[in-house]
């Protein structure tokens, strides 16, 4: 079973993840997982450039965390089971940074008073993957690297054409394959996910507002109960073809032991999805 984490602790994801990093390579640089924390802490927090600090509500530093510490968890599994192509020490840290910067197309610039960062739901995935590439190169990193990175973050969107994106080699695909599994999984498996979809919703109307005809997929739900009511169908149809098919099938490397013990993120999804079929089925 995974240590209990509070996801809601950055510090403590991090340390998670710097035990994570090291069990993985005994060359592991100690000072990268505080530092790539310390760069998205202040990404999010209104201390880098001209950002001001996060005001999505759904879309914030925790949701990163949980994706954070679920891709971690499912690298290391990887790891363990010995598939490859095999992540060395270097593609585990282009990993986590795509991971930890997959949400900055959310954050407004300081003179930008309208709305919310959910305005940017629609594009937020180009926007994270052009912010990413711009932090990596003012931090020194060479333009592979930078590429690699917005790679992995474009394998985000919902409606992503993975065919279309240029990955360089195969390995970064399967790490943006891992990244976008566990976006998906970490926040679905989170014990507050059902009380969140509220939040969720406010997102999206302000998304539908704001995002032009691309964003009319946001304006069908009604009302934050009918999102709701959605969400197990939107597991069947779209998140469970998606991890399966797209995706590679890589959550099972959550299994625990692998391949066939519990999965332990599937079952906390389920439970969530009982309790919403429990709390939206008529009397």
């Amino acid at each position: 079973m995974f240590a209990q984490v509070d996801t809601r602790v950055p510090h403590e994801v991090e340390q998670e993840v710097q035990k994570t990093f090291r069990r993985m390579f005994a060359d592991a640089d100690r000072e990268f997982v505080p530092r790539a924390f310390e760069w998205v802490g202040a990404c999010f927090g209104g201390g880098y450039d001209v950002y001001q600090p996060i005001d999505a509500r759904y879309h914030d530093l925790e949701h990163t965390m949980q994706g954070t510490l679920c891709l971690s968890r499912l690298l290391h599994g990887r790891h363990l089971a010995g598939a490859q192509p095999g992540v060395d020490r270097h593609w585990f840290e282009l990993a986590l940074l795509a991971i930890l910067f997959h949400d900055t197309g959310y954050l407004k610039r300081r003179e930008d008073q309208e709305g919310t960062g959910a305005k940017f739901t629609v594009i937020h995935v180009a926007r994270s993957a052009d912010f990413a590439r711009e932090f990596l190169a003012r931090k020194g990193y060479p333009e592979a690297d930078q590429k690699s990175v917005a790679n992995m973050i474009s394998c985000t969107g919902v409606n992503a054409d993975l065919r279309a994106i240029p990955f360089q080699v195969e390995l970064e695909r399967t790490l943006g394959f891992a990244l976008a599994t566990a976006d998906i999984l970490g926040q679905m498996a989170a014990r507050d996910y059902v009380d969140k979809l509220p939040i969720l919703y406010l997102e999206f109307i302000e998304a539908a507002r704001w995002g032009g005809e691309k964003a009319a997929r946001f304006a069908r739900f009604q009302s934050a109960e009918d999102l709701e009511r959605r969400t197990p169908l939107f597991w069947k149809e779209y998140v469970l073809p998606k991890i399966n098919g797209d995706f590679l099938g890589l959550y099972r490397f959550l299994n625990d032991p692998y391949p066939d013990g519990p999965n332990q993120y599937l079952r906390r999804v389920e439970e969530n999805l009982e309790r919403i079929r429990r709390k939206t089925s008529p009397a």
